[in-house]
Parts: structure tokens; C-alpha cells; sequence
């Protein structure tokens, strides 16, 4: 049976719990992983190279656990197939690259 997002929204609320595991990921193999998964999507949904989702007017994140949040929700969306641990990778990178919520 494979998952479905409606059954990612439904785990959503225990990655509240997640966010401290940002801290502990490897950003670099969260750049892989999304250049890998991420941007072709990102590309069509935003032109150029994809990295206007994370820096346009309106962004809804706000802190860390919404970032993991968004990520998880995307993995399930997409069907990547990331495991917890990758999508921690991913959200560092994010979070490094864009975010910076530890700031």
C-alpha cells in the first residue's frame, strides 16, 4: 500500500517534535537530495532556477518545524521516497541556504 499526502498531513503534527533533528542533519547531503528531487519541480512552478519558492514575497514558513513540516509534506507529495533522516538533510540545507530560523 503506498501512502498518501492525506496520511502525511495526518503525521504532521509529530514532527513538531522533529525540529531539534535540523540540528543534528547534514546540510550538504540535503543539497543533494534536493537538487536531485526538488528543483525540476520547483522549476516549473516558478521558471528560472527554481529558488524562488524559498525567497518569494509571501512565504508561509516560519520557524523550523513548518520547514521539516513542508518538506515531509512535499516528500509524500512527490513520492521521493525519503526516509525521516533525509528529509532532516533537506531541511538543513533549506534552512542554511534560505531560511536561517537558528539565527
Amino acid at each position: 500500500m503506498r501512502p498518501t499526502p492525506m496520511l502525511a498531513l495526518l503525521l504532521l503534527p509529530l514532527l513538531a517534535q522533529a525540529a531539534p533533528e535540523l540540528d543534528h542533519a547534514d546540510p550538504v547531503a540535503g543539497k543533494t537530495l534536493h537538487d536531485k528531487d526538488c528543483v525540476s519541480c520547483h522549476q516549473r512552478m516558478y521558471g528560472g532556477d527554481g529558488s524562488t519558492i524559498y525567497t518569494r514575497d509571501g512565504r508561509v514558513l516560519s520557524d523550523k518545524t513548518e520547514l521539516l513540516q513542508r518538506v515531509a509534506a512535499c516528500n509524500a507529495q512527490m513520492n521521493t521516497g525519503w526516509f525521516p533522516d533525509e528529509e532532516a538533510h533537506v531541511g538543513a540545507y533549506l534552512n542554511q541556504q534560505y531560511y536561517r530560523f537558528d539565527k
